[in-house]
């Protein structure tokens, strides 16, 4: 498992990727669901017979949202490690999927939350994706991720949402580390000398 990358990943969200400005009403929720909330308290919103791990974060696991309406589809992750299981993230997708809903939507986002604080999209604005940074009165860190999609086929399709609590995933995977030490392997890999590489299964042929 990619451990190292994987927390390490988080390490770098966690100290360089959040503001560093608390906003007082840093959004919490999403389509009925709250971040950091017991997932307890909305099992009777998601289809339990849908749950599935995540891949590299073993603690964490997702299940799709029951039907609401505005919404095509919908993701909630949450923890299994530390007790109660809370929500993480959520990962919605909205029913339209035309950049004129995009528009008004990120108007109306950039009215609640302020202005973005990051472009996410690609240069040529194939996929046109912005990001929100709060940190909250408890020093919860949030981001949010609004995009739309409807050329890359490598990219999620349509208008979508992402909202994740940085920390509440980086805890979890502290604790999964904790309580499996023996998940926690080293690196498979270290580059120092060229002549020291067999380069021939690391290159396409």
């Amino acid at each position: 498992m990619k451990k190292y990358v994987v927390c390490g990943l988080l390490m770098l969200i966690l100290a360089a990727g959040m503001p560093n400005s608390v906003r007082a009403e840093a959004p919490h929720s999403l389509a009925g669901f709250v971040l950091g909330g017991p997932m307890s308290d909305f099992k009777g919103k998601v289809d339990m017979n849908t749950v599935l791990s995540t891949r590299y974060l073993e603690s964490l696991k997702e299940v799709e949202a029951k039907e609401i309406k505005g919404y095509k589809t919908g993701l909630v992750t949450y923890g299994t490690c530390i007790q109660p299981s809370r929500i993480v993230r959520l990962r919605f997708k909205y029913a339209d999927s035309s950049k004129r809903f995009f528009d008004e939507l990120l108007k109306r986002y950039k009215e609640n939350l302020g202005k973005p604080d990051k472009w996410r999209g690609d240069p040529f604005h194939i996929v046109i994706a912005w990001k929100w940074q709060f940190t909250d009165k408890d020093g919860s860190r949030i981001s949010i991720i609004l995009q739309h999609n409807t050329r890359d086929e490598e990219e999620k399709q349509g208008n979508s949402v992402k909202m994740t609590m940085w920390n509440l995933m980086l805890e979890e995977d502290r604790c999964f580390e904790k309580e499996h030490p023996a998940t926690a392997k080293p690196p498979n890999f270290t580059f120092n000398d060229p002549d020291s590489v067999n380069w021939l299964p690391l290159i396409p042929r």
